[in-house]
């Protein structure tokens, strides 16, 4: 007979808002954000950490959800694609991806974003080479590196 496992009390601030969650102490923040919470914006890709689309920002650090679990988030601010802009008023790394063709099916896209964000403000936006390492946990199965890299460059210029 299999034993259920206990619940787990978490404490999130989840794009600025306060989120009180009893997880089973196996469940993924990828999982917490999509399944709980309702915010779809962070794609399940690969389940592995290796595709990137699941990013989202832990106390402004980039995380792939995906390996990492809620209860070890307990206390920290977590930022989605959700919480970055909104439709009237985007953040201008969302913009900029717009305006510079930087996806096309869109499914890494969110975990793009949110990576390409943290990599401005970690300092890593000096080359279109220091780009492509930075974002190398990334993958864009439709090829649209060229333009995320015009992107992030376009954001990075803005800022600097």
């Amino acid at each position: 007979m299999p034993v259920d496992s206990p619940v787990v009390p978490v404490a999130l601030t989840v794009n600025g808002k306060p989120e009180r969650l009893e997880v089973d102490p196996r469940t993924t923040l990828l999982d917490a954000l999509r399944d709980r919470l309702h915010l779809s914006g962070t794609k399940k890709g690969c389940g592995l950490g290796q595709c990137g689309a699941c990013t989202v920002l832990v106390d402004g650090r980039r995380v792939v959800s995906c390996l990492t679990l809620a209860v070890m988030n307990d206390g920290a601010s977590v930022t989605t694609i959700e919480g970055l802009g909104t439709p009237d008023a985007l953040h201008p790394m969302q913009a900029a991806f717009v305006a510079c063709d930087a996806f096309q099916c869109g499914y890494c896209t969110p975990g793009q974003i949110l990576s390409a964000v943290a990599l401005i403000d970690e300092g890593h936006a000096g080359s279109d080479e220091e780009i492509r390492e930075h974002m190398s946990g990334n993958l864009c199965r439709c090829g649209a590196y060229a333009n995320i890299v015009e992107a992030i460059r376009t954001v990075a210029g803005q800022e600097g």
